[in-house]
Order: C-alpha cells, then sequence, then structure tokens
C-alpha cells in the first residue's frame, strides 16, 4: 500500500468515531498531497463543527492582537468587559524601541472596563471620557484605536459619532475598529476589518515626501522576537529604504504614509493581503510575497526583490548572498546531522504552515504535516508548492484529530500553538511554540536561522524526553 493511500486509510479512521454528518464536514477540510494535484482541494474560511476544540481566534483578536496591537505610538483601547484584552495583553511578543509610556505603548493594556451598567445604559459617555483621559495621562500618543468587543456591538453602541467628535476635540486620530469577536468566523475577519479601517481613517493622511527609488514597504510583519528588525537589516544591506513596517515596531506615520513607496513586500499574506492590494488600486504601488525564513527561500526571496530594481541593487544582492553562504553553510553543517530525517508536523496561522517548511528542508527535516487555523482557499493554493506528495493537509483541525494524526504519523517534533504545546509535552513529544517562537527568536533573515536551527535542535534532541515515560496504552496516558 502506497504512503497515499495509508494516509487515507489513517483519515478514515480518524474521522470514523464522529456522528455522519460531521464526518462528512471534517472530511473536507483535510486532504493529502498528491502527484498532478495542483490545488489538493481543501475546504477552508467556514464555521467549526460545534461541540469540538479549535484553536481559533475571534475578530477582535485579529484585529487587536494581530494587526493594531504592534502599532507603537498608538494607543489601541479594548472596548469592552476586561477579559477579551486582558488575554490579548502582551501575548505575542511584538517588540517595538521606544520609551514606555511616552512613545512606546505596545506593552500596556488599555481597557474600557464595561460593567453591568455599561451593558444596561451603553457606554458611548464611558468611551468618551477614557479617551480623554488618555489624552491627559499621555500626551505623547499620536492616535487612539477603539477596538470593540462583542458587548459593544450587541448593544448597538455608536463609536464611529464618538470616534468623529473626539478626533475633532483631542486633534488627532481616534479610530474606530468594529472587530466584535462575534463577527465571521475566526480572528481572519479581525484582519480584514483593521485593514479596511486603516484604508479608510489612516492611509494616505501623512505628510510624507514622495518616495525615493529604493523606498520600500514591509508589509505583515509583526516583529515577533525581533523578526522585522532581522529583515530590515538584510533588506537594507542590500541598497533598499525600509521606509515603513506593517505593524511590527510600527509608527502611526508609517501607516499614514504607507503608500509613498515604490514597493511592498508582504510577509504575512493572510493578514495583509487586503491593504497590499488596496495600495496597487489606488495608488499604484505594486507588492510581492517573500520569504525570509531558512537560507535556501532567503536567497530566492532576495533575488527576485532585486530583479524589481536596478543593477546596483542586484549587484549588492548578489554580494550579500555570497556572503551569507557560507556562513549559512556552518549553520547547516553544525546542526544538519543532529535533525537529518526528524518528521515535522505543523498547525499554526498566518503564513507559517507553509512559510517555514523551506527552514526545516535547510536542516534535513522533513514536514509530514501541515495546516492553518483561519486560512482561505488561496493560502492552501500557495502552500502546495511548499510541500512534497503524501504530506497531510488539515484545515481548523480539532484537538482530538490532531492527537490522533499524531499517534498515526509519529512526527519527532511538533511546531503548534499554546493551546496545543503542554498536551504534546505531556505524551513526551518534543515542541515548539511556533506563533511567539516560545520565546525565542528571531527566526527571520540571515540572522534569524541560526537561532531557528538551534531552538529546532534543542526542543528534539533535548535529554529530557528520556525521562519521560511516554504514553502507549490508556492505562500509561499522563494527565
Amino acid at each position: 500500500m502506497s504512503k497515499v493511500d495509508l494516509l487515507k486509510k489513517t483519515v478514515e479512521e480518524v474521522l470514523s468515531v464522529y456522528p455522519e454528518k460531521a464526518q462528512k464536514n471534517r472530511s473536507k477540510h483535510i486532504a493529502i498531497k498528491e502527484d498532478g494535484c495542483a490545488t489538493c482541494a481543501v475546504k477552508s474560511n467556514a464555521k467549526s463543527v460545534p461541540g469540538v476544540m479549535t484553536a481559533r481566534g475571534c475578530a477582535f483578536a485579529g484585529s487587536k492582537g494581530v494587526v493594531y496591537g504592534p502599532i507603537k505610538d498608538m494607543i489601541h483601547l479594548s472596548h469592552g468587559p476586561v477579559g477579551c484584552g486582558y488575554y490579548s495583553w502582551s501575548t505575542r511578543r511584538n517588540l517595538a524601541e521606544g520609551t514606555i509610556g511616552v512613545d512606546n505603548f505596545v506593552p500596556f493594556q488599555f481597557t474600557s472596563d464595561f460593567q453591568e451598567n455599561d451593558i444596561v445604559y451603553g457606554g458611548d459617555k464611558k468611551l468618551e471620557r477614557i479617551l480623554r483621559e488618555i489624552v491627559e495621562l499621555f500626551p505623547n500618543a499620536k492616535g487612539i484605536s477603539i477596538q470593540s468587543e462583542c458587548p459593544v456591538g450587541l448593544i448597538g453602541d455608536d463609536i464611529e459619532s464618538v470616534a468623529r467628535r473626539l478626533s475633532k476635540e483631542l486633534n488627532l486620530p481616534v479610530v474606530p475598529v468594529r472587530c466584535e469577536g462575534f463577527r465571521g468566523i475566526s480572528q481572519s475577519l479581525g484582519h480584514h476589518i483593521a485593514n479596511d479601517s486603516i484604508r479608510d481613517h489612516l492611509l494616505g493622511k501623512g505628510n510624507q515626501s514622495e518616495p525615493g527609488p529604493y523606498d520600500i514597504g514591509l508589509i505583515g510583519d509583526y516583529n515577533i522576537g525581533g523578526d522585522a528588525w532581522a529583515t530590515k537589516k538584510l533588506l537594507e544591506e542590500i541598497g533598499l529604504n525600509v521606509k515603513n513596517i506593517w505593524t511590527g515596531d510600527a509608527t502611526l506615520e508609517m501607516i499614514q504614509g504607507g503608500n509613498k513607496v515604490r514597493l511592498n513586500l508582504i510577509h504575512c499574506y493572510r493578514s495583509m493581503n487586503y491593504i497590499a492590494g488596496h495600495m496597487e488600486e489606488a495608488y499604484g504601488v505594486p507588492w510581492m510575497e517573500v520569504n525570509f525564513f531558512g537560507p535556501t527561500k532567503i536567497k530566492e526571496s532576495i533575488i527576485k526583490i532585486a530583479e524589481r530594481f536596478d543593477q546596483t541593487i542586484q549587484d549588492k544582492a548578489q554580494k550579500v548572498i555570497e556572503k551569507y553562504d557560507a556562513l549559512m553553510a556552518k549553520v547547516i553543517e553544525t546542526y544538519r546531522p543532529r535533525l537529518e530525517g526528524k518528521k515535522v508536523m505543523l498547525y499554526v496561522g498566518g503564513l507559517r504552515p507553509r512559510h517555514i517548511v523551506g527552514a526545516y528542508e535547510d536542516l534535513g527535516m522533513e514536514v509530514i504535516g501541515t495546516g492553518y487555523e483561519f486560512a482561505h482557499k488561496d493560502d492552501y493554493e500557495r502552500t502546495m508548492s511548499y510541500i512534497s506528495e503524501g504530506t497531510l493537509i488539515y484545515d481548523d483541525v480539532t484537538g482530538y484529530e490532531f492527537e490522533e494524526f499524531v499517534k498515526h504519523l509519529k512526527p519527532d517534533l511538533i511546531g503548534a500553538g499554546i493551546k496545543e504545546k503542554y498536551v504534546f509535552e505531556k505524551m513526551g513529544l518534543p515542541f515548539r511554540q511556533m506563533h511567539s517562537w516560545d520565546y525565542s527568536g528571531p527566526y527571520h533573515g540571515y540572522e534569524g536561522f541560526p537561532i531557528f536551527a538551534r531552538d529546532m535542535d534543542m526542543a528534539i534532541n533535548s535529554p529530557v524526553w528520556n525521562l519521560i515515560k511516554k504514553p502507549r496504552k490508556n492505562k500509561d496516558v499522563i494527565l
């Protein structure tokens, strides 16, 4: 029986415990990469099955936690009860330079702390008082975003009119963001809503000068563990000027002047393709997706970027590649013998389920399963060129399914989120938290690859796994 046939049998066995309707539903979200399959259709961007565990976040998480949160000189108000804002506080490690509380508010959590009275009588007056108080306490803040939580939408508070009045009164941008968690089916709609609010309230409002010949924007890099800094350093080394970053270590001025560049480089396609597409349509700024994980993909991306510019940039790009080729070869020489042949299963969000495949392959590792929490059809289409035949693909995989697939496929390493981390570690399986690099990083660029390689080696080859009794039968399961 071929590898693909064995996988199909495994999928059938795993799904067989579901009721017929759920089984039919979930089977559409799981596929296996086969030769001659250009897209291997995977149903995505659909509601999760009620009653099963999903790792998805909500629209509020997509807006406040991803897109707006890393903009450092704005204050992002979690408008609603304290819980949602508290849960999203400093979980993504979006590093930012600046003096905390003066021109860097990323580490802070601002909330309107809705109470029962606010639900009954409305929170508009309270919101006005809070906005005035913010400006009084933090006069250097360049703007405020109102990130609305579920109750705000349910009771019909008019945050738009409050934002208009207070923008004039306070003489700074106050952006209403209708990102209530109940909207849509995952955090993906929150990305879209946030992009649209930036388009409507901020983009093009700045006073930046016309772009120079090498001015570019870095889109969809949230500076987790310093990723944006590593990428910026590399792009500047080949002669380009990173004028704007969206949104890691970003300023309001960068967001307002995001249209004043020659080219936008998009890293996280899922969260920022909307604004990149808008800038191309409205301002004529082209964009391209890049991948800065692992030396193979870094090299490919640098060459593609350089081709968009003149010979000066192309020559510098070639010199940079030659410079780092030798350094990356030493990293691979150190870690590949320790990682060769190891198998990996991934389940993350954004760009990672496809972008990091090449970095693992540079270390001689094989990705045998991958999937997204909140992808759309085009994400899976883009993924197919990254993965090999016989790779298991799963969309919005349930907790039960993921555990069962792991038991059947027996990977040496799992890369997923915080919800999965301790389940698999208790099962005695090496794990890396690939949403925030498990408090390490950066992983992007030539600066990040040695850290990535070291971390994967530490995870897999740690002696601690020899001290853990791995579950094989129900009576051996570690709880």
